[in-house]
């Protein structure tokens, strides 16, 4: 399973998973299978609020799961049709999420829970 962790900065799996997906600066891409781990830029981080392109912003990587703090309505409906799972992060790093998706404890997002805008620090204000 290759899964996106939303990171402001790139530090591998001790990264923090970033409380906005559209305002990432980057996605820490973890590969469950082979245990590789990359990094890529978000390549939508300058779009308007509400028309994140979440798919451009993952860089044309395919991936089968998201794991992040907070997500708009139009980012996760554009992910769940594209057949991507949206899992909503604890805080804590990569790593302490990657750990909690492998035993089935994370839930995944839904259209009631997506958040209302931006706040500070790319902090969802929900």
């Amino acid at each position: 399973m290759k899964i996106v962790f939303p990171t402001e900065d790139d530090r591998g799996v001790n990264s923090v998973v970033y409380g906005h997906f559209g305002s990432a600066r980057c996605f820490v891409v973890v590969e469950t299978e082979t245990e590789t781990v990359k990094t890529a830029v978000n390549n939508d981080v300058e779009h308007e609020h509400g028309k994140c392109q979440p798919l451009h912003a993952l860089g044309g990587n395919s991936v089968d799961a998201v794991v992040v703090g907070g997500i708009g309505r139009g980012a996760l409906s554009k992910l769940l049709a594209a057949g991507i799972k949206v899992y909503h992060a604890v805080e804590g790093t990569v790593q302490e999420n990657l750990e909690l998706i492998k035993s089935g404890h994370l839930p995944e997002f839904t259209l009631d829970k997506t958040c209302a805008g931006h706040g500070t620090h790319g902090a969802c204000a929900h």
